[in-house]
């Protein structure tokens, strides 16, 4: 139950009066039984808009969450640009003149009161509801927090130029925690919450390593953002998609009844056209060593850093891949804790239409309270969570004190052989040519993406696709891919880490690499990939972070060939590549040894299961997994 305090300071709070909250927009939703009221009075008490010294209560406007008051504020970056940053700030009701109390710090582009990434539909202005979920689930006022939403530069209430996890944007980030910690309501202790793009600028908190910073709660974040836009010098489908919802999101309207300041500020990109063109040639540059890119590699710059870090990732997702993952945590030098599984781009009290919680643990929001209480307040947990709670592929959970755990690291060997750079069309020809059904090359999707909406657009082999070419590998041609497979693992074994691929190419074009695993029964789930531009040296391809467990008799399978068209945005050279002294870095782990830990199955890994599984039956063995005995 919710402690609901007196509001002793909040008894001037604008309440009957426009003339108190400004212009307010078109009618509010009347409470029930308030028709008889005057449509004045009405809707000042459910659209009052706070000031800097007045308070609004929830009563006196809905879009306050119940059990705070919601003040705004503008205060400078921490650059010399002159960029103002808008705060809306949710102290808990009934807050004693003096009183002190730690706070929850979450910093992005969706904190807009028009809507997140687009208008939503409010009739009256008010605090975002992005973490009204995290404010409820852990009744956080009513446990003696704060919490703050700042706008980074660009968006919502703030100025500037928008600067995608730029130095700009790191400056925010700076002045931000610095402000939270000092004003006379903060113990000066902050925290910082997010999922997607407000969890990466809280990876950029921990990276800036502020005293002030004492815990940082990030939900699949993006860990290097190079790699969101271009793998290793192949971009992404969202090349231009991510660029235009930014741009999009940072000229959204403000409301009617927004303060006359907050209206300046959300319309600066009308009178600097500037900053959306030179947002957009940002992510244009594909050359990863560009200090465009270094500076923002935030795994790189994790290096020696030690905030209390909770992070959560799906290793499966589409959206904001664990890339990079295992080389920011291992440069993390601070205490850590995780939820890892088989999931897609959620938090982790997210639940699916009939009910099932999308990460398929319990009690998130306990947990991230404990952990708040602990690095904030100085309590001791009275749950023993374990430091990482690990969903592996068979939907079995576990308790770890690091990740990933390694028993051995392994370096195959995988040979050479030949592909034709053609994004695929020597293979669907060949099927053709034999009558077999021929599938189409997956289309791109054009729909809107940001890091919190994007829609799926890369797909596994088409349904037969992989058989035809690994039959036509074992006719001797050459198509747009060849594989190589290793003997039947006589005991279950687990791939996790992050798989690496290094090789030597003769030719010019790209190269796709992709991991499966095949069952006896010939059918293979495709459980890692990653593509890169040909180097006429050697190449080393990290993939992606994974947690697979491969049962005992499957086959663990490796795919070298050409990027399908439609699934990035590749050209293919048309030339026949031929590789030679391939190799794939593995780090293995004993599912035996495993400490099991409270959780269900994510749902989501049936659908991944379906969409990603071919007909792939395994051909001659040509390494080995497992040497044999035990790990």
């Amino acid at each position: 139950m919710k402690r609901r305090r007196a509001a002793a300071w909040a008894a001037s709070v604008l309440v009957t009066t426009l003339a108190l909250t400004g212009a307010l927009a078109g009618p509010a939703a009347a409470a029930p039984g308030a028709a008889s009221e005057p449509a004045a009075t009405a809707q000042a008490r459910t659209g009052a808009v706070a000031a800097a010294t007045d308070p609004v209560t929830h009563e006196e406007n809905d879009r306050v969450p119940e059990g705070s008051v919601w003040t705004q504020r503008y205060f400078p970056s921490s650059d010399d640009s002159g960029t103002e940053l808008h705060a809306d700030v949710l102290l808990p009701e009934g807050l004693a003149e003096g009183e002190q109390v730690p706070v929850i710090l979450s910093i992005g582009p969706y904190f807009g009161h028009s809507g997140q990434t687009g208008p939503e539909g409010w009739t009256h202005t008010g605090p975002s509801s992005r973490f009204q979920d995290f404010i409820e689930g852990t009744d956080l006022f009513a446990h003696g927090y704060a919490f703050v939403m700042v706008d980074l530069r660009g968006f919502g209430g703030s100025t500037g130029c928008l600067d995608w996890a730029g130095p700009g944007e790191q400056a925010d980030v700076k002045a931000a925690i610095d402000w939270a910690a000092g004003q006379p309501w903060s113990t000066g202790a902050v925290g910082m919450y997010g999922k997607s793009y407000d969890a990466v600028t809280g990876l950029v908190g921990n990276d800036l390593d502020q005293d002030a910073l004492k815990a940082v709660v990030a939900q699949e974040p993006v860990w290097d953002m190079y790699q969101y836009i271009y793998s290793n010098g192949v971009p992404r489908p969202n090349v231009t998609g991510t660029a235009n919802a930014y741009n999009s999101i940072a000229t959204m309207a403000p409301l009617a009844d927004d303060d006359a300041q907050y209206q300046a500020n959300a319309r600066w990109e009308q009178t600097h056209p500037e900053c959306l063109t030179e947002n957009s040639a940002g992510y244009r540059i594909a050359d990863q060593w560009d200090e465009h890119w270094t500076s923002r590699d935030l795994a790189k710059m994790a290096e020696g850093t030690d905030t209390p870090l909770f992070v959560t990732q799906g290793f499966i997702e589409n959206n904001t891949k664990p890339e990079e993952m295992q080389e920011y945590l291992d440069n993390h030098a601070g205490p850590e804790r995780g939820w890892l599984g088989q999931w897609e781009h959620v938090r982790g009290g997210d639940r699916t239409s009939d009910g099932r919680l999308s990460m398929g643990r319990e009690g998130w929001y306990d947990e991230t309270l404990s952990f708040y209480d602990e690095y904030l307040k100085g309590i001791e947990p009275t749950v023993d969570y374990p430091a990482y709670a690990v969903e592996d592929s068979t939907g079995a959970w576990r308790a770890q004190d690091t990740w990933p755990v390694v028993e051995r690291s392994v370096t195959l060997p995988l040979g050479g052989g030949s592909y034709v750079d053609d994004g695929g069309a020597s293979g669907r020809a060949a099927l053709a040519a034999s009558g077999e059904p021929t599938p189409q090359a997956p289309a791109q999707s054009s729909g809107e993406w940001d890091m919190e909406n994007a829609p799926a657009t890369e797909h596994a082999a088409p349904k037969g696709l992989a058989k035809g070419l690994a039959k036509q590998q074992e006719a001797g041609e050459v198509t747009s891919s060849f594989f190589v497979w290793s003997k039947p693992v006589e005991q279950a074994v687990r791939v996790t880490g992050t798989p690496q691929v290094s090789l030597t190419a003769k030719g010019e074009g790209n190269v796709m690499l992709k991991l499966y695993d095949v069952a006896p029964d010939g059918t293979a789930a495709m459980f890692d990939e990653q593509v890169s531009l040909l180097d006429s040296g050697r190449l080393t391809v990290d993939l992606k972070a994974t947690d697979w467990t491969l049962a005992a008799g499957h086959v663990l399978a490796v795919e070298i060939g050409s990027i399908q068209t439609g699934s990035w945005r590749d050209t293919p050279s048309g030339e026949t590549i031929a590789v030679k002294g391939a190799q794939i870095k593995l780090a293995l782990d004993d599912p035996a040894d495993d400490a099991a830990t409270a959780g269900e199955r994510s749902p989501y890994l049936d659908t991944y299961l379906r969409q990603y599984t071919v007909d792939l039956p395994a051909g001659p063995a040509t390494f080995t997994v497992t040497p044999g005995g035990h790990l």
